[in-house]
């Protein structure tokens, strides 16, 4: 076999220097023979000699060489895969199941398994999963961050080629390029994991903290105990965020400054913030509790900023209603709380504020368009007239943007349509807006707060000038270019709050008996016949609209509904189950009056014993799922209804989910149910009835239609 093996390169040169040399002498030779035959003849003699024991040497010896490079490259193969056993770094083989095949010493050492353990790497990390293995058609090299034992270690995964590796080699051949190794390496990253979730726990946070009825609250205590009740809420406040190390400034006589390490933050995420709770405990004879909001910014790149985040969060918590924390980052907004019922304000000062700006803004626009969401209802309805006859007084040309008016506010738009004291261009739709909208408009927006809500989204970005009145909680998303807004989550309606703004709007305002009609419904619908949500502003403003000619008897026949509508209603209420204290209804049935249908069942559904909440949901066209939703107020369904993307009220809320259908409605209602459930404070949820999963309902069985 060594006779076969040929050199190549300088070990090929190497090993010819006898014939190199026995050349040298030849030529040495001849020259001899020139000077001297005799010489010559004698060199001859020696030169036969030396190539003699040269080709000797070189036969003898060349096998010697050869196996001494073999036993090298044997040993050095040896060096290399010790070398490799002894690395510092973690290493392991596995095939593409994660099967182990081999390890070196350290990793062995790691993980306290055999350095050829033929086990599934999921045995030793339950973290890598089949599906965080390498795949074929997916990047070479995946990464993951794992925990094993009291470290912290980076995988770093890389997928190897067996048919590359074994081209040249003599034993295998004709390997599939698709057979490949996982070659594994481990990073600690203990440290440096350490250090990172230090600096972010060292972060500081901005919070800003309110009492929402400061003013209330002092009201209904003495005059001697009042400075108590602010000593001891002040005390409150400032003990509870000194056990998390945070700083407590008094700004004003309600509104606190808090400054806090984001570990504090969510050590306080975890506990709920129960300072909501503790401020309400304090009472020294006062009739109201005391409620607390808190706003907090966070991950800012500055203070500033973060102080900016803080602003804008308790904006948004006393703009749904306040008792509750808003926690906003540069992504994204947490709620916690808000499950109490909103605070009524007894002052009217800030609706008479509120209404002279709203004139002011009006008086120097040329025309005034309003719109509410879109499916407008009857609340947004009023709510639009009430500014329509406002735009009036002031002698300016008003629209109301209806795209497709629904059969519960058809009654009500004929009575003005139909009259011809009002103008034809009262009602127009989104195209027509858009003609009439320019810097010299000013467009108002009622019943919603969201842009993407709203009739004609694309007016809020032809003018400057844009007003939102609404009584919805404020969400993520809100108007932000509005020049005015007035949120008001305590009211029952937005009509609620247009009859406050009418009565300090201008003294020569005078509705018409129609139009106090109108709004007189939008508070009549929210409010369920006055039967939730009605506070002592909602009687005042309907006993103002009575003054100004609403028929209550004409309301009522208005909303008289047809008797296959009543019987639909019937077969809803009668299909409903009852989960976790909750009536839940899916209607698949076609219907005619759906919305109007299914609200008034929802309603209907409270009154069940042992339910808390309703729900009913349906498809509003053929891709759209909607959901109505009631309560009595124990249960929050605005929260619930945020989960689904809708919002509204504590005790009535909706929400549109696109691209699904009735059974993963179903499901996508049970789950917002278990999870609200699971977030309250006090885990004390009354035993649930028994009944099966709410799951899309047949209405009609087919033998009955």
């Amino acid at each position: 076999m060594n006779n076969k093996v040929k050199f190549k390169g300088p070990m090929k040169h190497f090993m010819r220097w006898p014939l190199y040399l026995s050349v040298l002498v030849v030529l040495l030779d001849l020259l001899v023979f020139i000077v001297s035959v005799k010489a010559g003849i004698l060199v001859s003699v020696g030169t036969v000699i030396y190539i003699f024991i040269a080709v000797q040497l070189f036969r003898y010896h060349k096998p010697l060489i050869i196996n001494d490079m073999i036993a090298f490259a044997n040993q050095y193969d040896v060096v290399e895969k010790r070398m490799l056993e002894e690395l510092a770094l973690p290493y392991a083989i596995m095939d593409m199941e994660g099967r182990m095949i081999w390890s070196n010493r350290i990793f062995s050492e790691i993980t306290g398994r055999d350095q050829f353990y033929k086990k599934n790497i999921s045995t030793v990390f339950p973290d890598i999963t089949p599906d965080k293995l390498p795949v074929a058609d997916e990047p070479e090299i995946s990464e993951m961050s794992i925990h094993f034992g009291d470290r912290i270690y980076r995988v770093s995964m890389q997928r190897v080629t067996m048919g590359e590796v074994v081209s040249h080699a003599d034993i295998l051949e004709n390997m599939s390029q698709n057979v490949s190794l996982i070659a594994m390496y481990l990073y600690d990253e203990t440290e440096l994991k350490e250090y990172i979730q230090k600096n972010e726990d060292n972060k500081l946070v901005v919070a800003l903290a309110y009492l929402d009825n400061y003013e209330e609250a002092l009201e209904s205590v003495e005059d001697v105990r009042r400075s108590l009740l602010i000593a001891l809420i002040d005390r409150k406040i400032t003990k509870y965020f000194s056990n998390f190390d945070g700083l407590v400034k008094k700004l004003e006589k309600d509104k606190y400054l808090l400054i806090m390490r984001q570990s504090s933050l969510e050590t306080l995420k975890e506990q709920r913030f129960h300072i909501l709770d503790e401020v309400k405990t304090v009472n020294i004879g006062n009739e109201m509790a005391v409620t607390l909001s808190i706003g907090i910014g966070l991950n800012a790149s500055t203070y500033i900023q973060n102080y900016e985040y803080a602003r804008i969060a308790i904006e948004m918590a006393l703009g749904r209603g306040g008792d509750q924390v808003v926690i906003k980052n540069e992504n994204n907004i947490t709620y916690i709380g808000g499950k109490a019922q909103q605070m009524e304000k007894s002052t009217r000062v800030k609706a008479r504020v509120k209404a002279q700006a709203l004139k002011e803004f009006m008086s120097t626009k040329d025309r005034v368009v309003v719109m509410g969401h879109k499916i407008t209802d009857v609340d947004a309805l009023g709510a639009g007239i009430g500014i329509y006859r406002a735009g009036k007084t002031l002698g300016k040309p008003v629209h109301i943007v209806i795209n497709d008016p629904t059969t519960s506010i058809r009654p009500l738009m004929s009575g003005f349509m139909e009259n011809p004291d009002y103008e034809p261009s009262m009602f127009v739709d989104s195209n027509q807006a858009k003609e009439l909208v320019d810097n010299n408009t000013v467009v108002i927006v009622v019943d919603t707060n969201k842009p993407s809500y709203t009739e004609c989204q694309d007016l809020l970005y032809m003018t400057k000038t844009i007003v939102v009145l609404d009584h919805h909680r404020r969400g993520s998303e809100v108007i932000q270019n509005a020049v005015l807004s007035y949120v008001e989550p305590y009211a029952s309606s937005s009509c609620e709050m247009i009859a406050e703004i009418l009565q300090y709007f201008a003294d020569g305002l005078k509705l018409r008996s129609i139009e106090a009609d109108c709004i007189y419904a939008g508070i009549m619908i929210d409010t369920n016949n006055f039967t939730t949500r009605a506070g002592v502003r909602t009687f005042e403003a309907a006993a103002y609209l009575r003054k100004m000619g609403a028929d209550t008897v004409e309301v009522k026949r208005l909303f008289a509904t047809s008797m296959e509508a009543y019987q639909e209603r019937c077969k809803v209420v009668a299909a409903a189950k009852v989960y976790r204290h909750c009536a839940v209804c899916g209607v698949s049935e076609k219907i005619d009056e759906i919305k109007m249908v299914s609200a008034q069942a929802a309603d209907e559904l409270l009154g069940i014993e042992d339910v808390d909440a309703s729900f009913v949901f349906y498809y509003e066209s053929s891709d759209v799922v909607a959901y109505s939703a009631r309560s009595m107020g124990r249960i929050n369904v605005q929260i619930i209804m945020e989960k689904l993307g809708g919002g509204g009220h504590l005790t009535m809320a909706g929400a549109q989910t696109k691209g699904i259908d009735l059974e993963e409605g179903a499901r996508r209602l049970k789950q917002a149910i278990d999870e609200y459930y699971d977030t309250l404070e006090d885990k004390e949820e009354p035993k649930a009835l028994p009944a099966p999963d709410p799951g899309p309902v047949q209405m009609v069985p087919p033998e009955e239609k």
